[in-house]
């Protein structure tokens, strides 16, 4: 009877793993693959017809209509060809569970800690992160929340064993979460639910000033005691790290960068900037790209149009800033939808290869990894998927294929699998 109930434990734990785990990651190119007859989204606004797109090594070494095809074929015709879409500063594979706080390594404890490092903590294996491929998003820029400096990113490709191996960037920028000017009443102890200006909000600028101030000094020192905080910084003063500036009011916009500069930081990207249509002109000046909010939104003021969050990613673009779209506050596993967030702004006037861009081309050039990623040319990362039809349309966004550096991955996921499932069962039962 004991060797039974633990040959039942065995069975039970062997089905657990192979239902639940993520699958293994795909080895690496073996031949080259062509993919031919598609039509090729390139990522930097321009469109190919009839396109072959041959790869090797994880390298595309051909592009372009008439090439001859080598090694395996897949026929694309009728078909399009995409970069990978790239998700830009969230917590993919930093929490698994929202509810469940064990798996939930966003944060720590503290208010300036930009020397904790999201790579160490993420998940390879999660099946949130699983569950963006089968949309095209493949990249992600791994990013730490909490407390008003939150710690430093880095980006990492979605097929992985673990976090050695998904990097692509390590340590590519530091989030600071600005102060807002206004806070909303607390409805708990008394206070009116509006919105009411913030009393405390120089103070909490002040406090950022000295600490980036003190971080500067610091590495200007040549004699000092280790401070891991203030060294963590030291790669934004050298431009070896960007500063992510979360700010969406004007005066926080312009407070946020402006100190910023004057501290000698040197490459500053604006994060939200729900306002940011009205300040263009300054953001322009210092040369600032904005990772927009995504588009399913609602207006966050009485008096804002209606459908300011659907068009916001266009303003900023007519106005000829450099802009890509992110998914913002929302959660983790909403991130899969940001090649409809783009396909949004479609529907407001924006040219569709524009909108594709704001999620491959420009989100690569903001997160500095555009050598390698975000568009299609020869020489560049094999970092691509094959829809069925416009994936920047949930209708259509039917992926056949997927390859990160050349790799062909699995498309299948948890989600995938409930689907067929209970679909059988719905089929079934007609």
């Amino acid at each position: 009877m004991k060797k039974q109930t633990q040959l039942l434990i065995a069975l039970l734990l062997a089905f657990g793993v192979t239902s639940w785990a993520q699958q293994t990651p795909a080895g690496k190119q073996a031949e080259a693959i062509s993919i031919a007859g598609a039509t090729a989204h390139i990522g930097d606004g321009t469109l190919i017809e009839n396109c072959t797109i041959i790869f090797e090594d994880g390298k595309i070494i051909a592009l372009g209509a008439g090439e001859a095809t080598q090694g395996t074929v897949i026929d694309a015709t009728g078909k399009h060809v995409y970069p990978g879409f790239i998700a830009p500063v969230k917590e993919l594979g930093l929490v698994e569970v929202n509810a469940v706080r064990a798996s939930n390594d966003s944060d720590e404890i503290g208010d300036m800690i930009p020397h904790v490092r999201s790579l160490i903590a993420y998940n390879a294996e999660s099946k949130v992160v699983e569950s963006m491929r089968p949309n095209g998003v493949l990249i992600g820029q791994i990013t730490p929340k909490g407390g008003r400096i939150s710690g430093t990113s880095s980006i990492v490709q979605f097929d992985a064993w673990n976090w050695e191996d998904a990097a692509i960037k390590v340590d590519d920028g530091i989030h600071l979460n600005w102060p807002s000017s206004f806070r909303r009443g607390r409805w708990w102890l008394g206070e009116p639910r509006g919105l009411k200006p913030n009393k405390d909000y120089q103070k909490q600028v002040d406090e950022v000033d000295v600490f980036i101030q003190n971080a500067s000094a610091y590495g200007r020192s040549t004699a000092k005691e280790l401070n891991p905080a203030f060294a963590a910084m030291q790669g934004t003063f050298d431009g070896s790290q960007k500063l992510y500036i979360y700010a969406d009011g004007e005066k926080e916009i312009i407070d946020g960068i402006t100190l910023a500069k004057n501290s000698g930081i040197k490459s500053v990207v604006l994060v939200g900037g729900y306002h940011a249509y009205k300040v263009t002109d300054f953001l322009k000046d210092h040369d600032i790209p904005v990772l927009v909010q995504f588009t399913h939104n609602t207006p966050n003021f009485e008096d804002d149009d209606y459908d300011l969050p659907y068009k916001l990613p266009k303003l900023l673009s007519d106005a000829g800033l450099l802009v890509a779209i992110q998914n913002g506050e929302a959660s983790n596993f909403q991130t899969r939808n940001l090649p409809f967030y783009a396909g949004q702004v479609v529907g407001q006037g924006l040219e569709k290869e524009k909108a594709v861009q704001m999620i491959t081309g420009n989100t690569a050039k903001i997160l500095g990894i555009d050598d390698r990623y975000g568009t299609l040319a020869i020489g560049k990362s094999a970092t691509l998927f094959v829809s069925e039809g416009d994936a920047l349309d949930m209708r259509t966004n039917i992926l056949s294929h997927a390859f990160i550096d050349g790799r062909t991955i699995s498309l299948e996921t948890h989600q995938t699998k409930l689907w067929k499932r209970y679909s059988k069962k719905y089929e079934e039962g007609k």
